[in-house]
């Protein structure tokens, strides 16, 4: 059985007894499911924090490989091609900036 089945069971199980019990219970009843609510939400949040802490970690990363980059080919392509050859190193790392920036994200 995998765990996301668990809350599920348990659930449909709270939910059967609720009925038996009637509606005097309701109140213990919300009260039991928003608490594995909340436990649920604070068993992921530290999993999330640390997958937010590692887009940045990249996404810092390629922003000064970008910027280390950027410059001596920069240098290369204005001294070989002139305005024309530096604009096409700016536009490609633009776009490989975008791209980056773009991409779809894990959760």
């Amino acid at each position: 059985m995998s765990t996301s089945e668990l809350p599920r069971e348990d659930l449909a199980a709270s939910l059967a007894a609720r009925r038996e019990l009637g509606p005097d219970y309701d109140a213990a009843f919300v009260e039991a499911v928003a608490e594995r609510i909340e436990r649920a939400s604070a068993a992921r949040r530290p999993v999330v924090a640390e997958n937010e802490k590692g887009e940045r970690a990249v996404a810092l990363t390629v922003a000064c490989v970008s910027l280390g980059v950027s410059i001596p080919v920069s240098a290369i392509a204005a001294i070989q091609t002139g305005l024309a050859g530096l604009t096409v190193v700016w536009l490609a790392l633009a776009v490989i900036n975008v791209a980056f920036a773009l991409r779809p994200r894990r959760h």
